[in-house]
C-alpha cells in the first residue's frame, strides 16, 4: 500500500509491504523492517535497527501527531487511491459513498441507516495495523445504508457506507 506523506511540511511517499507486528516498509528511497508492538493504545514500541523506540500517536482532525524520543512530528497521511476531483470539497449534494482506506475490520458502527450526520462525525470505525481509523461523514446529510458490521473483515476500496 503506496502513501504520500507530508511530515512537518515536507512530502515524502512511503510504501507498505507487509503490516506490523513484522513490518516491512519502503521510506526515503530505503528498504527497511521493523517490529512494532501496540502495548497501550496510542503508544507504539518500534525495534528499528537494533535500536528500541517509544512511540505516542495523536489524531487530529487533519493529521497524526508522532512522539518520538521528545521529537514532534505532524504527519498527514494522503491515501492515493482515495483522491478524486471532489475530495477535496467541504461537502457537496447527492449521494456519496464512505469507502475503506486500507484491508482491516469493522470493530464498531457508529451510526444506523436514518441518522443524521454532520461533515467529519464519525461512522464507522475501521481497524488496521493494529491502528483505529474512524472513517468520517464527508458531509452533512442522512445515513442511507451500512453496508458493514461489526466483526467484518473489508478490503480497501470496499464501500462501508453511503450518505445523501
Amino acid at each position: 500500500m503506496k502513501l504520500n506523506l507530508v511530515i512537518n511540511g515536507s512530502e515524502t511517499e512511503m510504501e507498505i509491504v507487509s503490516p506490523a507486528p513484522a513490518c516491512h516498509f519502503r521510506f526515503a528511497g530505503r528498504e527497511r523492517c521493523a517490529s512494532v508492538e501496540l502495548p497501550e493504545p496510542g503508544i507504539y514500541s518500534v525495534l528499528l535497527d537494533g535500536r528500541s523506540y517509544d512511540a505516542s500517536v495523536e489524531r487530529t482532525a487533519r493529521a497524526l501527531i508522532v512522539t518520538v524520543d521528545g521529537h514532534r512530528f505532524e504527519i498527514e497521511v494522503r491515501d492515493p487511491r482515495r483522491w478524486s476531483r471532489g475530495s477535496g470539497r467541504a461537502g457537496g449534494s447527492g449521494r456519496e459513498t464512505l469507502a475503506a482506506p486500507m484491508p482491516g475490520k469493522i470493530v464498531r458502527v457508529l451510526v444506523a441507516p436514518g441518522d443524521a450526520v454532520g461533515p467529519g462525525q464519525g461512522v464507522v470505525v475501521v481497524e488496521a495495523m493494529k491502528m483505529q481509523n474512524e472513517i468520517k461523514s464527508p458531509k452533512k446529510g442522512t445515513i442511507q445504508r451500512i453496508l458493514v458490521s461489526e466483526g467484518a473483515a473489508v478490503n480497501a476500496g470496499d464501500v462501508l457506507a453511503i450518505v445523501e
